[in-house]
């Protein structure tokens, strides 16, 4: 696993020192969460919902896809990469990046498309947990309400709008805010609390980031798997590729007029109870397999690098 670069690179007396750089890491993170919050979900996503006029339609879909593509590389992406070159120097040293190994891609794939089955056993768990009728009434609402928004946004009548979709449903986002995430706020978690912990404090964040409450644990436990590819491997693009594909999955589902929910015992919807849990546990044992040997090769090149 590769070892964090010093901070900074290149010590200088503290008095000529940036305020970033003297800021403690919490701090430093907690100041670029707040940024990036007034920045994309407040300013972007105010801009967005006014162009919108309330409501995302087929009419004005590709306006509202441009908008968001634009916010989250203008928003989230540029601010984040500003402050980890103002507080650590070498961008991508600090970042993480390099091109990931073959295999390490292959599994990580192969754990998340699990995750996301499994994810849906528990949705579908959860929309079974009795709640009063009035309440019930409005949750739905509200749920469908947002899963409609989202289908809008990812509906593609053509290979060129599809790929399009790509890239602003699964590629910006992935890049933006992973850089962020497991970036700036795990990186900066890690020189306070350790790997580990950092891995979940920023799971947890981004979960929560994401303004979804129907949709928080499958969320955070995304998140907390993206930090833990990090964690393991030293490399940020593991994580983006993961996140991508993990996005990429539902915007491919629903082009192929398959629901972005499916399962794949049962693809076609209308699946039964005991499908649905065959289905939950048929990839949680897959999901921890991948996991597992995802940790050894990992472990195998941390010790192969430590002896060279």
């Amino acid at each position: 696993m590769e070892q964090l670069p010093p901070t900074p690179e290149h010590p200088v007396p503290e008095h000529r020192e940036s305020f970033l750089r003297r800021l403690n890491p919490v701090a430093f993170a907690a100041l670029a969460l707040l940024l990036v919050f007034v920045l994309y979900q407040l300013a972007a996503g105010g801009i967005t919902l006014l162009l919108a006029k309330g409501k995302i339609t087929d009419e004005n879909v590709t306006l509202i896809r441009w908008a968001t593509l634009v916010g989250q590389l203008v928003c989230i992406l540029l601010p984040t990469l500003l402050l980890v070159k103002y507080r650590y120097g070498n961008v991508l040293r600090a970042l993480k990046v390099r091109v990931p190994e073959p295999r390490e891609t292959i599994v990580t794939v192969v754990a998340v498309f699990a995750l996301q089955q499994m994810a849906q056993g528990y949705m579908t768990f959860q929309d079974s947990i009795p709640i009063p009728a009035p309440l019930r009434q409005i949750i739905d609402m509200l749920r469908q309400a947002l899963e409609e928004t989202y289908r809008v946004l990812i509906r593609a009548q053509s290979p060129l709008e599809f790929f399009f979709v790509v890239i602003t449903v699964a590629l910006v986002p992935a890049l933006s805010e992973e850089f962020l995430f497991r970036g700036l706020v795990q990186r900066s978690f890690e020189e306070a609390t350790g790997g580990l912990r950092a891995a979940v404090i920023a799971g947890v964040i981004f979960g929560a980031y994401h303004l979804n409450p129907f949709g928080i644990v499958p969320l955070v436990v995304l998140g907390v798997f993206f930090g833990y590819i990090v964690y393991r491997s030293g490399n940020i693009l593991l994580a983006v590729t993961a996140h991508f594909f993990n996005n990429f999955i539902a915007c491919t589902a629903v082009y192929l007029s398959l629901n972005d929910d499916f399962i794949v015992l049962r693809p076609g919807g209308d699946a039964k109870a005991a499908i649905i849990f065959a289905n939950f546990i048929l990839f949680t044992l897959v999901f921890v397999a991948a996991t597992y040997y995802f940790t050894i090769i990992t472990q195998k090149e941390e010790s192969d690098s430590a002896s060279e």
